[in-house]
Parts: structure tokens; C-alpha cells; sequence
């Protein structure tokens, strides 16, 4: 009997995929340097189908690799030693709605925003919002700690997960979480959250609701160049205020903007700052005072101030289309994510554009400028012979330097494939000793999600240069 045909006796013939065309489409997620094909796509329905595919996978020795939506820009979804892609993209449930206790359970196929949407008439939303909210998955979220433009107030996912049902690597299922913050004993979801689903396949996740604020006020804050953008930030916070959310991004952003989109602003605009801030009104109207006066001062060009809901969605989609209208400026973005000292903004931004110089590439920048999240967009067409090596030497000596400014090599979009040998610039041989018995805890064998966030794992440097390979 075939692996299809098993995998079918389990979640039905209609919830596997084989083809070449299937495979090619799941040979990875939105990190575009990297590429390997699974054998199987199978689509398990809830719980107990996830654990019988892990069990059938651990039996037969065949690697499994789960995904959500796929917009993960690190590799973590890349099925790296072929085998069965556990996808969750029909476990989209919405399970309970509590509203008194201000928490929901969904499984983790769920895409982000379809949870505020569900608890929006309860006055409720679901905090956490990456860029890709409206495709990307709860489980994804999950496994990636993804942040999003309102982290600098609210917190990465992790602050946002009451428990969570995880199918081990062994097909054990177990709950992790006793549904309400603060629960005894040791912090095992902690654990989970971020790992990148290489210590097992959540399936199903409560969520912590936080009530919509009051009052909100955005602000599009257009600036003659880069550092005076970032002094805006550093003054804003120095002046005691912190924004729900502070964006920044620069000319090569506005271009893909006006292309994509027709949005318009100064013509020597070199920089945007969004900045939104909510709570109570008389809170939220002394915030927005200081931002005001703060983005006049650093000798801003132009200020617009949404005065409309409408307006503000409207101000918003500089922040939620500018990578996707970079499409506009070449086939092939990867996005590249550190975290600096927001002090050390200028001096990075500049190093950004030095190191792309050197390259002979071309980089825009968008990034949560409020919490230092830098997001380098490096642009370029992929049939370039040659191309993708520099990329990837640019982008690894991008994220050195934010190690250099005392920063780190990720803040949201993981470690995956795309970071694993830079873990070493941040952390001795003991610390990654320490984290590779914390995974073996939960995983102790190499079939669950292999060849992610640890370097030299066993069986995949080879592997890695066959995808490398690959991609150019």
C-alpha cells in the first residue's frame, strides 16, 4: 500500500495530496531561499486524525513537518527532509466563546483576525496582530511567538495564550495550560510558544480576549529622512508616552506604495512614522498631543491625523500592504528580521543600506521602530546567476550587526533554517546544549520538524546544501 493510501485510511482520501504541483506549492513557507518537497500534504480535521498521522510517521520513519497558512519568512514550515506536511488549514473551528472570562478556544488552523472578528460585538479582539493576520493561522502565531505593529503595548503571543493541546512528537496528546494566567507548576506552554513547532503540533488553543480600547488616535507622520524619523521615536517614549504602536518606513517602501496602490505623500518624504495610541480619551488625548508636538519638532513634513475610522484603516495600509506591494519592485523579497537598542536605529538603518551597497542589492525597510524590530526588505530577481549567495552573505551580516548593537538575530519570524548557524553568536555551546535537552524533552527523536532553530543537527548539513542548491 501507498503513503497516500495509508495516509488517506486515516484522514480520508480527499485530505491528501501528492502531485508534483501540491508538493511544489508546500515545499516551504514565505522565506523564499530554502525549498524542499514533502512526499504527502495531508489535511487533518481535529486532534485525534493529527495524532494518528504522527503515530503512522513515527512507525514508518517518516519525517513530519506541521504548517499553517505557510507565511512564516524563516523556513520553520519547510518540510527539510521531505516526508508528510501536517497541514491544519481545515481545523478552522471556533470551539468555546467565554465571554465573562474574557477567553477563546479555537483550533489552530483558525486564521488570526477571523478570532477578533468572532468577539469584535463583545467589545473583545484578540491582540496579536502580524501583518498577515487575516491568513495567518493561531497555530502559526503559536509556534512562531509572532509579534505585529501593536506589540510595543500589548506583548508577542506568548502574553496571549492561556493553554494548549499539543500532539507530541510520539502521537501522545497532552494539555498544556490550565486555561487562566498564572497557573502553578512549571511553565511548559512557555516552552511550547515559539518553538517553532519542533517540540509537537498544537491543535487546538485558548486565547486570552483583551477589550477594545476606548478611544484611538492614529497619526501618519511623513520625514525628510531616516533619523530624523527614529529621533521622533526615541523623543516620543523619552517624553513618557507608549504608543499602542509606532511603524516606520522609508523611501523604498513609498515607492512600492505609490506603484502598488497610488497612496500619496511629500515627494521628499524619506520616511514614514505611524503611530497609533488607545486607551482611555483623556488618556489617549494627552498621548496624542505629546506625538504631535514631538513629530513638529523633528521637523516633520507633513502630519495627518485620522479623524474616521475609515481614515484610519485607510492611514494603516502603508503599514499592512508594504511588503506585499514590494511585488511591484521585483519578484523575490526576503524579509529579514533583527532587534536592536531603538538608540541604536540610525546606526543600524545605515549599516542596512552599506551592506546592501556592498552586495550590489537593493533593501527597504518597514519595522515596529517602537521595540527596535528591524525588518531589512531585500529585493531582487532569483534567476540572477549568483544572486541568492549574496542575498543570503547580506542578510547574515545584517543580522550580525544587530547582535554587535546588543541586539538579537530574531524578534518574531523565528529561527527556522534561515538563522540557525548565526545561534551561535548569540549563545555558548552550554546554553545550546541546554536548549537542545529542554527540546529532546518533548522531542527526543529527529522526525518532528527536523533541521530547525538548533545548528548541527545530525543529517542535515547535507541536506542543506541540497536546498541551497535548489534555490539557485
Amino acid at each position: 500500500m501507498s503513503l497516500r493510501e495509508d495516509l488517506a485510511r486515516i484522514v480520508g482520501a480527499d485530505a491528501v495530496r501528492d502531485s508534483e504541483a501540491a508538493r511544489q506549492v508546500y515545499d516551504g513557507d514565505a522565506y523564499p531561499i530554502e525549498r524542499s518537497k514533502p512526499l504527502c500534504i495531508a489535511f487533518p480535521k481535529n486532534t485525534d486524525q493529527v495524532a494518528q498521522l504522527v503515530r503512522y510517521c513515527v512507525a514508518h520513519d517518516v519525517p513530519f513537518t506541521p504548517r499553517g497558512a505557510g507565511t512564516g519568512l524563516s523556513g520553520g514550515a519547510m518540510p527539510a527532509l521531505g516526508g508528510v506536511v501536517v497541514s491544519t488549514k481545515r481545523m478552522t473551528a471556533i470551539l468555546e466563546i467565554d465571554v465573562a472570562n474574557r477567553r477563546l478556544r479555537a483550533q489552530s488552523g483558525i486564521a488570526n483576525k477571523r478570532i477578533s472578528d468572532a468577539v469584535a460585538q463583545f467589545g473583545l479582539h484578540f491582540a496579536p496582530d502580524p501583518s498577515s493576520q487575516s491568513v495567518s493561522t493561531l497555530g502559526g502565531n503559536i509556534a512562531e511567538n509572532a509579534g505585529g505593529p501593536h506589540t510595543l503595548k500589548y506583548g508577542v503571543t506568548v502574553r496571549h495564550i492561556l493553554s494548549a493541546t499539543l500532539v507530541l512528537p510520539d502521537g501522545d496528546v497532552v494539555e498544556l495550560g490550565r486555561g487562566v494566567p498564572g497557573g502553578p507548576g512549571l511553565d511548559l506552554l512557555g516552552v511550547v510558544v515559539g518553538s517553532e513547532g519542533t517540540t509537537g503540533i498544537v491543535t487546538e488553543a485558548t486565547v486570552r480576549l483583551t477589550p477594545l480600547p476606548a478611544a484611538v488616535r492614529t497619526t501618519l507622520a511623513a520625514f525628510p529622512s531616516v533619523r530624523a524619523a527614529t529621533e521622533c521615536v526615541a523623543g516620543i517614549i523619552s517624553a513618557g508616552v507608549i504608543p499602542a504602536a509606532m511603524e516606520l518606513m522609508d523611501r523604498g517602501i513609498l515607492g512600492a506604495l505609490r506603484a502598488a496602490f497610488g497612496l500619496t505623500y511629500p515627494e521628499d518624504a524619506a520616511a514614514l512614522l505611524l503611530i497609533e495610541c488607545d486607551g482611555l480619551p483623556e488618556s489617549v488625548e494627552r498621548e496624542q498631543a505629546v506625538v504631535e508636538a514631538e513629530c513638529r519638532e523633528r521637523g516633520a513634513l507633513e502630519v495627518r491625523v485620522a479623524q474616521s475610522e475609515a481614515e484610519r484603516q485607510s492611514l494603516w495600509v502603508a503599514r499592512k500592504k508594504g511588503i506585499g506591494a514590494m511585488g511591484r519592485l521585483a519578484p523575490t523579497i526576503v524579509t529579514h528580521d533583527g532587534v536592536i537598542p531603538r538608540s541604536q536605529l540610525p546606526q543600524m538603518l545605515e549599516d542596512v543600506a552599506e551592506i546592501a551597497a556592498a552586495h550590489g542589492l537593493s533593501v527597504a525597510n518597514l519595522f515596529h521602530a517602537g521595540d527596535g524590530n528591524l525588518h531589512p526588505c531585500i529585493y531582487f530577481d532569483e534567476r540572477e546567476p549568483g544572486i541568492v549567495e549574496r542575498v543570503i552573505s547580506a542578510g547574515e551580516q545584517i543580522l550580525r550587526k544587530c547582535v554587535e548593537l546588543g541586539g538579537s538575530v530574531s524578534g518574531e519570524h523565528g529561527i527556522g533554517v534561515e538563522k540557525m548557524d548565526l545561534l551561535t553568536l548569540m549563545f555558548s555551546p552550554d546554553d545550546l546544549e541546554v536548549q537542545a535537552r529542554t527540546k529532546a524533552i518533548f522531542n527526543p527523536g529527529s522526525l518532528g520538524n527536523p533541521c530547525k532553530i538548533l545548528p548541527n543537527q545530525k543529517g542535515c548539513h547535507e541536506h542543506r546544501m541540497r536546498w541551497r542548491g535548489a534555490a539557485t
